[in-house]
């Protein structure tokens, strides 16, 4: 028996009380490798100050860094049958969907508010891809087309911050006709002449950048998001040749006149503010104070 460990270091701890020591007070950078302290990272909105990586963020940090005062209301979304195929890969989809949903705290790939931006009124939605990926699934649709509907009735502007793997083939075909109908939800916008403004951040792929992800008016990318319909690897599988560098990333994209800029997330608001601003000023469906 050791009399050191096994009885005065309990009694020592049991008097002095043991510290809580936060977890994960550090987080390596994908880009660079660096260990950057949490809260600096928090307060830099995701961007790593060494090589500007923009890591991702949830949804509700997007909505605090872009509504007028961190200020929103939450819209409530519609449910759909969880799990129509009956669909079971390693494990069912309805337990998939429980732990996406108990990591998250929400229910869907997505979250929609309410708000303002630069004082004009702004649906914000925002994809999760902490939420099995992004995927675009029978929910998302659904919330997409809702967010649509609640800029017609209200005269908002429509902003999305796309954050996807592609459908969910969890739900076979149903995920796939949500292409389809979300592109006729951004259509109704323009049949009002209300804005739409596409926000793509890393990744964007599969049938999200197949249908609305693409549709903006105007269309921003974060630096260095991935963004396209294949990955690099199949398309490289595929054609059996090398791929340039940085072929599907936001630069190459925009050099390419598939974007109309690329913003660091940092300067998003303030950007954003002044878009909204622009394309509102002579629109009857807006008031400036």
């Amino acid at each position: 028996m050791n009399w050191l460990t096994n009885f005065v270091k309990p009694k020592i701890r049991a008097i002095v009380g043991k510290k809580d020591v936060p977890e994960n007070l550090w987080t390596k950078c994908t880009g660079c490798g660096e260990m950057l302290f949490h809260r600096d990272l928090k307060v830099n909105l995701g961007v790593c100050n060494q090589c500007n990586q923009h890591h991702k963020i949830s949804p509700k940090e997007r909505f605090i860094s872009l509504f007028d005062n961190g200020i929103y209301e939450l819209i409530e979304t519609r449910n759909v049958i969880s799990d129509p195929l009956k669909f079971r890969d390693t494990k069912k989809y309805t337990d998939r969907l429980k732990e996406n949903k108990a990591k998250t705290g929400s229910d869907e790939a997505i979250i929609l508010a309410h708000g303002k931006v630069n004082r004009i009124n702004t649906v914000i939605a925002s994809q999760n891809f902490a939420f099995m990926g992004g995927s675009l699934g029978m929910g998302t649709g659904e919330n997409i087309i809702d967010a649509a509907k609640y800029c017609v009735n209200n005269n908002c502007v429509l902003i999305i911050i796309a954050a996807a793997g592609g459908a969910r083939m969890q739900e076979g075909i149903l995920s796939l006709m949500q292409l389809p109908r979300t592109i006729i939800a951004i259509d109704s916008l323009k049949e009002k002449k209300l804005p739409f403004i596409s926000i793509l951040t890393d990744p964007t792929t599969g049938g999200v950048t197949a249908s609305y992800a693409m549709l903006g008016d105007i269309s921003i990318a974060e630096p260095g998001a991935l963004i396209g319909f294949a990955g690099p690897r199949v398309i490289e599988n595929t054609i059996r040749e090398k791929l340039p560098a940085n072929f599907q990333q936001s630069e190459k994209l925009l050099e390419n006149g598939m974007l109309d800029m690329v913003i660091d997330r940092r300067e998003l608001k303030e950007t954003v503010g002044k878009i909204v601003t622009l394309i509102t000023r002579n629109n009857k469906n807006f008031d400036h104070l």
